[in-house]
């Protein structure tokens, strides 16, 4: 348990990336701990779909900016990008696809690997671009965009915790 708090609490969003690739090995381990994200009543309907392809993570970037209205990149120059789409059949869509984003996270941060989640994957996936890929990669086309994790080597220094806010927890006993 002491492992799993200190990888909790040490890990940060990180917003400037080395070109260099997170490897198989790492990768696969981020992916497999997304694998085992709780889902409402076991469902597993969130999908991850992992993309190291250049062109088609700067794709991602282009449509994702343009959401913003934007010209800068808003994955800050990290090398891989793994998508979570989930069902918006099932009322739990957004905590599942969320569960999944948080295990990524986490998991990157355990095995060496800095990430960071970047929004808007909701909207891209509505367009007709986003849907076209969405169709490509073979993503059924009624699924929603949940979130973007972002994966690679941080190239700036590790930031900094904020203390936790004082009423962050209430107990009533």
């Amino acid at each position: 348990m002491a492992e799993t708090l200190y990888t909790l609490q040490n890990r940060r969003s990180v917003r400037s990336y080395k070109p260099d690739q997170v490897p198989d090995f790492e990768l696969s381990l981020i992916v497999e701990a997304g694998k085992w994200a709780p889902t409402g009543m076991g469902t597993q309907n969130p999908i991850m779909v992992v993309v190291r392809d250049k062109e088609t993570r700067d794709l991602l970037s282009k449509l994702n900016a343009a959401v913003m209205g934007a010209d800068k990149d808003p994955f800050y120059g990290a090398p891989c990008v793994i998508v979570v789409f989930a069902d918006p059949n099932r009322s739990t869509w957004v905590e599942d696809g969320s569960l999944v984003m948080g295990n990524l996270l986490n998991a990157a941060h355990d095995v060496g690997i800095d990430s960071c989640w970047i929004h808007r994957a909701r909207e891209v996936f509505d367009s007709p671009e986003g849907k076209a890929l969405m169709e490509k990669w073979g993503v059924p086309q009624h699924y929603r965009g949940v979130g973007n994790c972002i994966l690679g080597y941080r190239d700036c220094e590790y930031p900094v915790p904020k203390e936790r806010k004082a009423d962050y927890v209430l107990f009533i006993n």
